[in-house]
């Protein structure tokens, strides 16, 4: 079952979500706005800066490395099938938006 999943800077934490789609959404969510090295348990949580400052095309080939980075090694729950951008090129805004699939556990 694949979904999408868009960031929203104004998240709010469910500590008992009802249902594994809404568990997982929230959990991709945290990941990709949390600055890495913000973490102090974790410094390696979350995405680095490096897409910052930069022209939109390499920001986003950087951007879209990190994320299957994070989410292959924080929530290894799901397979990300598509990564694609929102926002406006030319003032360098860039929101990605991910579709996920649920791994089936056996």
């Amino acid at each position: 079952m694949s979904f999408m999943v868009t960031p929203n800077g104004s998240i709010k934490i469910n500590l008992a979500p009802k249902t594994l789609v809404e568990e997982i959404s929230q959990n991709i969510s945290t990941i990709l706005l949390t600055p890495k090295f913000s973490v102090p348990l974790d410094r390696r949580f979350g995405l680095s800066s490096q897409f910052l400052d930069k022209p939109t095309p390499v920001s986003k080939a950087v951007l879209v490395a990190e994320i299957l980075d994070a989410i292959e090694h924080y929530e290894p729950r799901v397979k990300v099938l598509n990564i694609s951008f929102e926002g406006n090129d030319m003032v360098g805004k860039v929101i990605p938006r991910l579709e996920v699939d649920i791994i089936e556990s056996t």
